[in-house]
């Protein structure tokens, strides 16, 4: 998986993990286990006190590869494992998680913003979920733990995306900043957070998780359940052409 993203921990702390497989960083099976694995893993180690998610490249991540998907549909069941086993790693990590995103930030991409403690927002980053457009189902219960119920389904239904001003406005994301001050401001509130006792962070992140309304990783499993549904819709096979000829579906 090492085409797919890399990690690096620094020395006050702060890990780093960067998704990099162009073009759109859009993650194949084996990425999205690889990630939650070593997700996880940097939870584990008594050194690691923040964890930082960036990406290279013009946007931050673009989902799952449908590609990969179009040419062999059984792999539905792994990559909805690796998103399940990623998104969770976010979220019930013992220490804090950091998204830093720019560009477009779809899917998978919402699964992880959606786990994480702090979102951090490039000026161009858009946020959006085409999941109806692409044949599947998931990751609303990430985006509707940023945004709110009806601004959840409007985005869900229309698959429309929301720019960075509006989701900041709305209180989903903690800052906006230009591109080039992206990797910067995260990893500074990174350190200020690394900076605080170890033990005291890793307290705090397991009550307030503990005191979020509902069950994300239940919602999450719940809506995976219908995908294999929506793969066998009759509509779902043109959904995928289209996506991969780069055309509007026909219906």
């Amino acid at each position: 998986m090492a085409d797919q993203f890399t990690s690096t921990l620094h020395a006050n702390g702060v890990a780093e993990v960067v998704l990099d497989r162009p073009p759109v960083n859009a993650l194949n099976a084996a990425g999205w286990h690889g990630l939650a694995s070593e997700i996880r893993a940097l939870g584990q180690r008594s050194e690691v006190r923040v964890i930082v998610i960036r990406a290279e490249g013009k946007g931050f991540c673009a989902g799952v590869d449908i590609k990969e998907l179009n040419a062999d549909a059984g792999l539905i069941v792994s990559v909805n494992a690796g998103n399940y086993a990623t998104f969770e790693a976010v979220h019930l990590n013992p220490v804090p998680v950091i998204a830093a995103v720019q560009g477009f930030v779809l899917g998978g991409g919402i699964g992880i913003c959606g786990a994480a403690d702090i979102v951090v927002a490039a000026e161009d980053a858009s946020f959006g979920l085409p999941e109806v457009d692409r044949g599947a189902m998931g990751g609303a219960a990430h985006l509707q733990r940023m945004f709110g119920v009806q601004k959840t389904r409007y985005l869900f239904f229309t698959g429309e995306m929301i720019g960075a001003a509006e989701a900041l406005r709305l209180g989903a994301i903690e800052r906006v900043v230009p591109r080039e001050q992206l990797r910067d401001t995260a990893m500074a509130i990174a350190a200020k957070i690394a900076a605080k006792s170890p033990a005291m962070i890793r307290i705090a992140k397991e009550a307030l998780t503990g005191i979020e309304d509902g069950d994300l990783e239940a919602k999450y499993r719940w809506e995976q359940g219908f995908t294999l549904q929506a793969y066998m819709s009759p509509d779902s096979a043109e959904t995928r052409r289209a996506f991969v000829d780069k055309r509007d579906a026909k219906f």
